[in-house]
C-alpha cells in the first residue's frame, strides 16, 4: 500500500512536469476551443488509461530480465536527462486537432489524444517509471493518468477558459530542470550500488554526463524558437472571444 502511493504520487507529479508544454497538452488545449471542457477532459482520461495501461505493462515486462537489471534501470534513469532535454526543445501540434470522428466529442478526443500519445514523452515517462517501480503498476497507472488530467486541466481553465496566457518557457525550464536532477540521482544510484563503479570512475562518469547535458541544454535554449508562440487555436479562439482586432488585419 505504502510502495503504492509512493510510486503514484512520483508518476502524477512527473507526468505533469513531462506534459507541461506537451504537444498532447496542446492538443487538449485546442480541442477546448470546439468542445466543453469536461467531455475534453473525459476523452483525455479514457485515453491515456489505455494508453499508459500497455506503457505500463511494457515497463513491468521489461523487469522480468533479471540478468539485464542494472541496465534496464540505468537506461531509465538516463531517460528522465533525455525527457529533460526533450521538455526545452517542446512540441508543437501538426494538425491533430483537425481530426475528427463521427462518433461525438468524447470519442474524437480519446481517439486523436490516443494516436498523438504513442511513442511521446508522457508515454515514454510511464514506462521508464514502470521499470523503475515494477511492484506498483496499479499506482504507477494512476498516477501518470492523474497527472495527466492535472496537467490538461490547468491548461485548459487557464489557457481557454480564462484565456491567460501560460508561461510556457518559463514552464518547461522547471519542469526540465527537476527531470533532469532526477536523472542525474538515478544514474548516480546505479553507477554506485548496481555497477560499484569507484570513486574515481563515478566522478569521472557524472562530470562527462553533467557536462554533456549542459552542452545539449545550452543548445536547445539557444535554438529554441518556438518558446514564446502561442498555441494557434487558443489565440484565435481566445481573440474572438475577448472581442480583440485581428492583428494581421492592423
Amino acid at each position: 500500500m505504502y510502495s503504492n502511493l509512493i510510486a503514484f504520487l512520483l508518476a502524477a507529479g512527473a507526468v505533469v512536469l513531462a506534459e507541461m508544454g506537451d504537444k498532447t497538452q496542446l492538443l487538449a488545449m485546442a480541442f477546448a476551443t470546439k468542445y466543453k471542457a469536461s467531455k475534453v477532459l473525459i476523452g483525455v482520461f479514457v485515453a491515456t488509461v489505455f494508453n499508459h495501461a500497455l506503457a505500463v505493462a511494457a515497463g513491468n515486462f521489461i523487469t522480468h530480465f533479471e540478468s539485464a537489471q542494472a541496465w534496464i534501470q540505468g537506461i531509465a534513469s538516463l531517460s528522465f536527462i533525455f525527457f529533460g532535454l526533450w521538455t526545452i526543445r517542446g512540441d508543437r501540434l501538426e494538425g491533430e486537432e483537425n481530426r475528427t470522428t463521427r462518433y461525438g466529442a468524447v470519442a474524437t478526443v480519446a481517439f486523436v489524444f490516443f494516436l498523438a500519445e504513442m511513442g511521446d514523452k508522457t508515454q515514454l515517462a510511464t514506462i521508464a517509471l514502470a521499470a523503475k517501480f515494477p511492484s506498483s503498476p496499479v499506482g504507477i497507472l494512476m498516477g501518470t493518468t492523474t497527472g495527466m488530467l492535472i496537467a490538461d486541466g490547468i491548461g485548459i481553465i487557464i489557457g481557454v477558459v480564462m484565456c491567460r496566457r501560460i508561461p510556457e518557457r518559463t514552464i518547461k525550464l522547471i519542469s526540465a530542470g527537476v527531470f533532469i536532477f532526477f536523472g542525474f540521482l538515478g544514474s548516480y544510484q546505479v553507477a554506485h550500488e548496481r555497477l560499484n563503479f569507484s570513486t574515481g570512475g563515478m566522478i569521472a562518469a557524472m562530470a562527462v554526463l553533467i557536462a554533456l547535458t549542459g552542452i545539449a541544454a545550452y543548445y536547445l535554449i539557444k535554438n529554441d524558437k518556438a518558446g514564446g508562440e502561442e498555441n494557434p487555436a487558443v489565440a484565435e479562439y481566445c481573440r474572438i472571444k475577448t472581442g480583440q482586432p485581428d492583428a494581421e488585419n492592423n
